[in-house]
């Protein structure tokens, strides 16, 4: 598989910490030494997951190499829908008039948009799709409570979007060598450690430390397997992108695998937690800094619990 082109949108408000001073009395400094988050960014009155997914295509669609209407899988990933009947992958198509593409949308929490390339590899795999939209939006906001002093100021809203084809189809696409996601509900806190319930406290993190603990592990595990598997080690990783989730998190995937300066991207200090949305938006943040035959590794970790990984070579 092969990634064509890929593109995000961060919506124009920005939630700096002194919003959460003033709200509760968490410093700029206390949210920062635990998080990495200094701002986050917050859709409009208007927006939601479905308009920002297609604001994200929208900007994808600029560097596509073929009409949109030939595509002929729409792949949606998020945790915070707007509508739980019509899928943002539903609001792609109807939006972009793309006829007859198969359209399904995926929610594994965090993990989501690596469960949904994985869908993607299904399709092209029993030759039932050969170009497919993955669009991953993310509206925390609607779902979160500022009030909330375990997790309340975690969060961001945000969307990407990516274009992926079976066979390569220009001489920038991006290989997708190998990819996988591994269930983790039977471990740790598991199905409570991250909750969304919107008639009963909406989004909210009863069990941070577990979370930590877990995600650690299993992100450094995701990128050790698949760099195995595929006969490299840590040391050819050109960029590394963890989901956004948290700095100490991350700080610790980064020293566990040795990784070297600048090989680790992040955007955590000011889109927040942007969801299943944060691996994708960072990868289309730093498009332009990856050079032919370099290694991209994402990691994953999402609430449930659930992890995965995809390997990428420019």
């Amino acid at each position: 598989m092969y990634i064509n082109t890929v593109s995000h949108y961060l919506p124009e408000i920005i939630i700096p910490n002194e919003h959460y001073t003033i709200l509760n009395g968490l410093t700029d400094e206390w949210i920062y030494r635990r998080s990495g988050i200094r701002n986050r960014t917050k859709a409009s009155t208007g927006e939601n997951t479905n308009t920002m997914a297609i604001e994200a295509v929208k900007a994808a669609i600029r560097g596509f190499p073929h009409p949109v209407r030939e595509v002929d899988l729409i792949v949606g990933a998020t945790y915070t829908p707007y509508d739980t009947v019509g899928t943002l992958a539903h609001a792609v198509q109807s939006h972009f008039d793309i006829p007859r593409a198969r359209v399904v949308s995926v929610s594994s929490a965090c993990s989501s948009f690596i469960n949904a390339i994985e869908i993607v590899e299904g399709y092209f795999a029993t030759n039932k799709a050969t170009k497919a939209i993955v669009v991953a939006s993310e509206h925390n906001s609607a779902y979160s409570d500022d009030r909330d002093e375990q997790s309340g100021h975690l969060w961001g809203d945000g969307a990407g979007a990516i274009f992926i084809s079976k066979e390569r189809l220009s001489d920038v696409d991006m290989e997708i060598l190998d990819l996988n996601t591994t269930g983790l509900a039977h471990i740790g806190k598991g199905v409570e450690g991250v909750c969304l319930r919107p008639k009963n406290g909406g989004l909210r993190m009863p069990y941070g430390k577990d979370i930590f603990v877990h995600a650690t592990k299993y992100m450094v595990s995701e990128v050790v397997d698949i760099l195995k598997k595929n006969d490299y080690t840590t040391e050819d990783i050109g960029y590394l992108i963890p989901h956004q989730a948290n700095s100490r998190i991350i700080g610790n995937v980064s020293e566990t695998l040795g990784l070297r300066n600048g090989q680790l991207i992040m955007n955590i200090e000011g889109t927040g937690n942007t969801g299943c949305a944060s691996t994708l938006i960072a990868l289309s943040q730093n498009w332009d800094r990856f050079r032919k035959d370099q290694l991209i590794v994402l990691t994953v970790f999402g609430g449930g619990y659930s992890s995965g990984a995809m390997l990428l070579r420019k």
